[in-house]
Parts: C-alpha cells; structure tokens; sequence
C-alpha cells in the first residue's frame, strides 16, 4: 500500500479511484492477480473460460470463469522486457538471461549443460562503435575537450561537442547495420580460429565450435556496442571438450584479427547528399578471460552474468530518446527529447527515403538499431524459451494442487477454454496499488538473490 505522505500529495481524482479499488468487494482477489502478475505495470485483461474434464468418462474435474473475477477479467502479465515500460517483467527476463548466460558459463544440471563446461576457453568482449566525432566525456585525464571536469551523470556526457559537425548520419547508419556486422564477425572469427589452428573451415567444424551470447547496450552517444561471452567447444557443443590446441591466448587473438579484418565491414553506397560509407567496428576493443571464482577479477562468471542481465533489459532511453516508436518529429518537441537524441532520431526520418530498405523511421525511436538485444548461438546454452516453459509448468502445477488435481495425470484429462482479449493496464489507484505490489516483490527477490550470491560465492571457494 502507499504511504501516508504518498497518499497526501495524489490528485483528489487518483485518491478517489485508489479508496474505490481498496473498497471493493473483490479487492482481495484483485491484489491476488496483481501478485500473480509480479506487480506487472501494464497487464494484459482476458475474459473468457475453461473446462477440465476427465478424457475417459468426461466427467468434469474443475470449471473456472473470469465472470467471477473482479471486473470479470482476468489480468495476465504483459512479458515487455523493458525496465521502462515494466520493472516488473523486465526483472523477469533479466532473471531469465542471468541464468541462461550463466550456464553457459558454469554449466546447468537442469538444463543439461555439463559443469565441464568451466574448463572451455571463453572471455568476455566488447566490440564498440567508431568515432562520430568529439563527444564531452571524462576521460582519465579529468578534464573533457571542452575543458570541463565532467561529474557522473551529467546529462551533457555523450552529446557532440560541435553538433555543425558531428556525424549523426553515420552513428544511425552504424546502429542500423550493427546485427549484419556482428554476423560478420563471427563467421570471420571462424576463419581466424581454422587459419591458428592450420584447418579448412570444413575441418574445423568436425572438431571446434565457437558459442557465444551476446547482448546490445546503448552508449551515452546514442551509439550501440555489443557485450559478448564467446566459448571455444568442441564438435557437439558444451557438452564436448574443445581440441588441444583451443586455448584463451587463441581465441583473443581470433577475435582481435576477425573485429578488424575488412571482411567484417559492410559498404552503404551513396545516396542523395550522403556519400558512401564503410561501417565497421571502432578502434576500441576489450577482451577478458573468464574466471570461474574470484581471484582478485572482477570478470568472473557471476558477474559477467549479471552485468548481460542488466543490460538485456535497456534499450536507447538512456540516451534521452524514447522507448516507443516516434509518430512524427512533433513528437520531439512535445515529448522534451533532449538536442543529441533528437537529432539522432531526425537523421533517421531524413534518411528513411534514401535508404527504404532500412526501415530507418520505424526504429527511429531506437536510433536505427533494428536487431535483437540479447542473442546466442544455438549450442551456448539452454533457450529463454526452456527457461519460460520451466516456469509454466511450476505454475500449472502449482495450480493443479489448489484445484485438488494434484494426483491426476495431466495425460487424462481434456480442457477446454475460449479466451478473449479485453484491454490492458491499470487505472490511476490500480497503477499505484500494483507499484506498491511489485516494490514488496522486488525486495524479497533482491533478498533471495542476495542469498543465491552469498551461496555461490561460498560454494566457489570451496571447490
């Protein structure tokens, strides 16, 4: 619930929709879904019903109706997995990508990746953008080319010193085509790894495999990079030991030679009043061995882990664009975008009819970028995917319990159910509600995770 000096400072009409829903007669049952939600931001409403019946006799076993819910609707979580849409489901993916990454780093007897797999090559990368031009920033020098000793967070770190001159074109042609370079990159980094290890790429594959997970973070200059675990395995995956010859020193120098080889470029012809230009990855790039347990690192599979799942969760509002598309460059006015990323978001409406092809107006809202945030290659680990059908299946057990259909085969029975969809959100006192709702959640999540760490860090120093 809110609290005192909350509830004193609402708008008499949101204080009089929250007394309504907190007087209810079906409040309870409302908290009750708003729970099962996770404090969900923006649930999806459902009407409808299902049946459950025995296959052989047809007798019915359970019979469920949203009629009897509150506003006869049942309310569903809405699964964005934006921290700025929905903290709640985004904290849920977040989870998701923690564990998956990390069990392609750790190995995962649920998911049938063997703990072996710790003893694999792997590092941790970042492939960054090229320059666009000056940008005020902090170097470790102190003070930024403006002559300013920028403090953290000052909303003019990442804008152009010179915005005449900045290359904004060229930052969302490169965001634009970030997920084509990034395929680039891997199919040379094959190349490399068989040329070091003296195979045909047809050899290599008979003997090592490259796996990796990825995900996209946005820079404070609107610019994309990718953050990538890459593992060297053997034929079948995880579950097979890499060849002798696989080792970290390898794979970095891999990496190193396939990020800046001229394969992994991709040429956008000229257009209209803009030249061509050869998009590849910038000069900056970081490459780290993986740890298993801490040794004075700060780059060890708990933290890689963490550090993907975060990010898995942002996309450019940290830049000070939007998290939705832009209907018009009206909206950029109205909605306060602050100069850097507004313009950004305009280079992408101008450039829309030179580049049709590019769909450059519909992700303007993300700076060009149209590819996925977080990837992986098919043998890295288990799916997010798994991961979901896992939590279902808890769930459906769960519910078959309070059912009293705990000792029935699933395979016995028959549903039936026809569901409709009827809105989404909340109103103003549910959205405060539902935020007090999900806060609780995430505290005792932060608790249990607090727990997870404190016991895998124990278990670390005792292998």
């Amino acid at each position: 619930m809110t609290d005192a000096a909350t509830t004193a400072d609402l708008d008499p009409a949101t204080l009089g929709d929250l007394l309504r829903v907190a007087g209810a007669p079906g409040f309870d049952r409302w908290k009750d879904q708003v729970h099962r939600t996770g404090g969900c931001a923006d649930p999806i409403h459902v009407t409808g019903w299902s049946l459950t019946q025995d296959k052989a006799s047809g007798t019915t076993l359970h019979r469920y109706s949203t009629a009897d819910e509150p506003g006869a609707r049942l309310r569903i979580a809405c699964g964005n997995r934006r921290a700025s849409r929905c903290p709640s489901c985004a904290w849920t993916y977040a989870g998701d990508t923690f564990h998956l990454i990390r069990a392609g780093l750790a190995g995962d007897d649920r998911r049938d990746i063997p703990a072996t797999v710790r003893e694999h090559p792997r590092v941790f990368a970042t492939l960054t953008a090229p320059s666009f031009g000056p940008v005020h920033n902090r170097p470790d020098s102190g003070s930024c080319r403006c002559g300013t000793q920028h403090t953290p967070g000052e909303g003019v770190l990442g804008t152009a010193l010179d915005p005449t001159t900045y290359d904004y074109a060229g930052a969302v042609l490169f965001n634009n085509h970030a997920g084509q370079l990034w395929s680039r990159f891997t199919t040379r980094l094959r190349r490399e790894i068989a040329a070091r290890a003296g195979l045909t790429q047809r050899e290599l594959k008979e003997v090592c495999r490259v796996s990796f997970g990825k995900v996209a973070e946005f820079q404070k200059r609107g610019a994309i990079h990718f953050h990538a675990v890459i593992r060297l395995d053997g034929p079948e995956g995880a579950h097979t030991p890499p060849p002798h010859w696989a080792s970290t020193r390898l794979l970095t120098e891999a990496i190193r030679a396939a990020a800046h080889h001229t394969y992994t470029s991709i040429t956008v012809p000229a257009a209209a009043d803009q030249p061509a230009r050869v998009l590849r990855w910038g000069a900056q790039l970081d490459i780290r061995p993986i740890k298993a347990f801490g040794d004075g690192s700060d780059v060890t599979e708990q933290a890689v882990a963490s550090y993907v799942a975060k990010y898995a969760t942002k996309a450019a509002e940290n830049t000070g664009t939007l998290d939705r598309r832009v209907g018009n460059r009206e909206a950029l006015v109205l909605l306060d975008v602050p100069n850097h990323a507004a313009r950004l978001i305009e280079a992408c409406l101008d450039l829309d009819p030179l580049y049709p092809d590019r769909r450059l107006a519909a992700w303007a809202h993300m700076l060009g970028f149209r590819g996925h945030f977080s990837t992986k290659s098919r043998q890295y680990s288990t799916t997010l995917g798994a991961l979901r059908q896992t939590r279902a299946d808890y769930r459906a057990a769960q519910e078959r319990h309070a059912r009293g259909l705990a000792d029935v085969e699933p395979d016995t029975v028959l549903v039936l159910a026809s569901w409709q969809y009827a809105g989404h959100g909340h109103t103003p006192g549910e959205s405060l509600l539902a935020a007090s709702i999900a806060r609780d959640i995430q505290l005792n999540r932060e608790t249990a995770r607090e727990a997870l760490h404190d016991q895998l860090h124990l278990e670390g120093a005792l292998s």
